[in-house]
């Protein structure tokens, strides 16, 4: 089943972003990644993990996919071939932050070693 899961991470994670590249208008100077996926075991949540640039637009793009999360849904639902297709809820990346503030301290150890 854990394979399955990682599967369908993976699909999902693939076509949501093609058709949030291909449907979705954010604001100028804005870059949206879908970080990663994560199914429920049951198959009936998607939480979708979106990391932005500049962070403090986070909340704006935030909104702007889940006011568009019915016509995402809507159009997930008939590309993939799977029942059932998860709820598709989108979260902000906060890891990617984290592991940006852990490469800063780490280089600032490597050079303070010099």
């Amino acid at each position: 089943m854990k394979q399955r899961v990682n599967q369908v991470n993976l699909l999902i994670k693939k076509e949501l972003s093609r058709i949030i590249l291909r449907e979705l208008e954010f604001p100028l100077g804005t870059l949206v990644t879908i970080t990663r996926v994560d199914v429920t075991p049951n198959l009936i949540e998607a939480r979708v993990f979106v990391s932005t640039l500049p962070e403090e637009k986070t909340k704006d793009i935030l909104n702007v996919l889940g006011n568009n999360v019915y016509e995402l849904q809507q159009i997930l639902n008939r590309k993939l071939i799977m029942r059932p297709i998860p709820k598709i809820i989108f979260i902000g990346e906060s890891k990617t932050k984290e592991a940006a503030r852990v490469e800063e301290i780490l280089e600032q150890l490597k050079n303070d070693k010099r």
